[in-house]
């Protein structure tokens, strides 16, 4: 049991929130090139909406009925029993994977800003950003969560610097654009979607330490309101800003955002907004690391993987077994490409964000009286429309994926693939342990 100085706290947790759904809008410069002037902001603002807003209140009401380490796994095991929570855990676990993979890449391109050729050494810089972060995650949450806050700062002052310096020196009428869609093929409206979406994800992933969280009900609802309000500010502020500056879109879209920081501020600007970049790739491959660490722990708890992930270590007390295999096999991904990884992380996501949903629908029929400090001010058949939005900007992005070119179709039916496995491993662990079917749900202490 941590003692609740070494619990994570409000701003602890927001900033670990940041940086695990967010951590900047390095990644949302496609959305102007695939979404133009008109239609980027409008799905800027209509996609939390339908997206985010859904899923934070759902996490909200599950996380405050039960704050307990492992968070989505636990909440669908008790909903739809171990064979859902299996598939709920393994999902999050693959796709966090392939998610991981992608930061330490970022680095190496924002590092080449100052360094031209550093991508000849991608490999061995890449090793050594997974395994320093891997090294900060066994030494505990409080180092993360301190490390969090100092991070978001780094990722936030090069865009403060470039909102202040942009409208401060704008002569001309600061014009906002019609939000409309008019115009736009559907496969760039799904590829816009999904730019938006990827850029939102990871509001569940945060509730698997809440046993590490000081006075998790309400430190998570200040800490996600947070997050929420300071992420979306900066996304807008960034596309707006973008377009006010009548940056080509397309180079946008190659060179990222320090290029409108050398086209605003100049060398020093990108320079800035670089720095930003690598310290945000650090930051969301520690937070993520964090969180998805925690699951194969409770997953070898109820022996559906092996005992040894169990392992806590004898000083730091964290799940010191479980972060070293995350990080062995995010070392051998560092080769995939960020297209392919953008589509595969939302496809599989989405589908281990169902369960969360069906979960938290059962739950209301199962144990309708029991005690949720937040609870959402909906019905069961309110709760199921707002299940239907999520899920309509979900089946709409991938359909303009796979619509967008036939190259895209890989990673969908590889991200298809990686959601089969679950049924094939299930199958496996219950011939070898056949109690497993029936066994029944056990809260954590």
């Amino acid at each position: 049991m941590l003692s609740s100085n070494k619990k994570l706290r409000v701003l602890q947790l927001a900033a670990v929130i940041f940086l695990t759904v967010s951590g900047g809008p390095y990644g949302l410069e496609p959305l102007l090139s695939y979404a133009g002037q008109n239609g980027s902001l409008f799905l800027l603002m209509l996609t939390p909406l339908l997206w985010d807003i859904p899923t934070i209140c759902g996490v909200l009401e599950l996380n405050s009925m039960m704050p307990v380490t492992g968070g989505y796994y636990q909440w669908v095991k008790r909903a739809l029993g171990m064979r859902f929570a299996f598939y709920e855990g393994w999902w999050t676990w693959l796709y966090t994977f392939v998610d991981l993979a992608i930061y330490p890449v970022l680095f190496v391109e924002y590092l080449s800003f100052f360094f031209p050729g550093m991508e000849a050494y991608k490999i061995p810089l890449c090793l050594a950003i997974i395994w320093i972060s891997a090294g900060l995650n066994i030494l505990g949450i409080v180092p993360v969560g301190e490390a969090s806050i100092f991070l978001a700062v780094i990722v936030l002052l090069p865009f403060l610097a470039l909102f202040i310096i942009a409208f401060s020196h704008y002569g001309g009428v600061i014009s906002f654009p019609a939000l409309s869609l008019k115009g736009i093929r559907f496969s760039s409206i799904g590829m816009a979607l999904y730019t938006v979406m990827w850029n939102f994800i990871g509001w569940d992933n945060v509730t698997t330490y809440a046993a590490e969280v000081n006075r998790p009900v309400r430190t998570y609802l200040v800490s996600i309101g947070i997050a929420f309000v300071l992420i979306f500010t900066i996304y807008f502020l960034a596309v707006f800003t973008a377009q006010q500056s009548g940056i080509d879109f397309n180079l946008l879209n190659e060179e990222g955002f320090p290029a409108l920081g050398l086209l605003i501020g100049g060398q020093w600007l990108g320079a800035m907004i670089s720095l930003g970049g690598m310290a945000s790739a650090l930051g969301l491959f520690s937070a993520v690391l964090l969180s998805v660490s925690r699951v194969p722990k409770v997953m070898a708890d109820d022996q559906l993987l092996p005992a040894k992930l169990h392992t806590v270590h004898p000083k730091f007390k964290t799940p010191y077994v479980s972060i070293i295999v995350c990080s062995a096999v995010v070392s051998v991904m560092i080769l995939w490409t960020f297209a392919d990884l953008l589509i595969i992380d939302v496809t599989v996501y989405g589908a281990a964000l169902f369960l969360e949903f069906i979960s938290l629908i059962v739950l209301r029929i199962k144990a309708p009286e029991e005690y949720r400090p937040f609870k959402i001010p909906l019905n069961i058949a309110g709760l199921c429309i707002m299940l239907l939005l999520p899920v309509g900007v979900f089946v709409i992005a991938l359909s303009g994926a796979i619509a967008e070119s036939g190259k895209r179709l890989m990673p969908v039916l590889f991200a298809l693939g990686v959601l089969l496995t679950a049924e094939i491993v299930w199958r496996i662990i219950v011939y070898i342990k056949p109690h497993l079917k029936t066994r029944l749900f056990k809260l954590p202490e």
